[in-house]
């Protein structure tokens, strides 16, 4: 990430769009009519307060569906767990990783088995460490 600029969510801000449904991924079907709004708020944030949105900015995450552009969606609210995916600030800059939480500390994952440059980083007691939030939600363009 070259800068941190989160996106907050305002307590009146609402996103309502029409909702036509669930929708089949195997064998098609007529629509059905719009019987409820959907409100991506209500439906992507548990805690106003807490969540933020940033894009991703480059491509060691990509194995776990995280690409260049994307928006995540990162809840402060949430407590880190082993193997989650977190926005985390280490010695100075902002990254988001997979966090492996160890009873000697913790590791920061990449996940881009195609790119051999992004490397584990090794937390030691020496860095500035923090897990800043856990990422919820991804959110891509087709």
């Amino acid at each position: 990430m070259e800068q941190f600029q989160p996106y907050s969510i305002e307590e009146d801000t609402s996103y309502e769009s029409g909702m036509l449904g669930e929708i089949k991924a195997g064998f098609p079907s007529p629509a059905e009519e719009m019987h409820e709004k959907l409100d991506l708020v209500k439906l992507l944030v548990r805690h106003r307060a807490s969540t933020f949105f940033f894009k991703v900015d480059g491509v060691s995450m990509v194995d776990t569906g995280m690409d260049d552009g994307d928006i995540i969606i990162v809840d402060r609210s949430i407590d880190p767990y082993n193997n989650c995916k977190a926005v985390c600030y280490i010695d100075g800059e902002y990254t988001v990783k997979r966090v492996e939480i160890r009873n000697d500390g913790a590791r920061l994952m990449p996940a881009n088995e195609n790119d051999k440059r992004y490397r584990p980083i090794e937390i030691t007691p020496e860095n500035n460490f923090l897990i800043w939030g856990v990422v919820t939600w991804v959110i891509k363009k087709m």
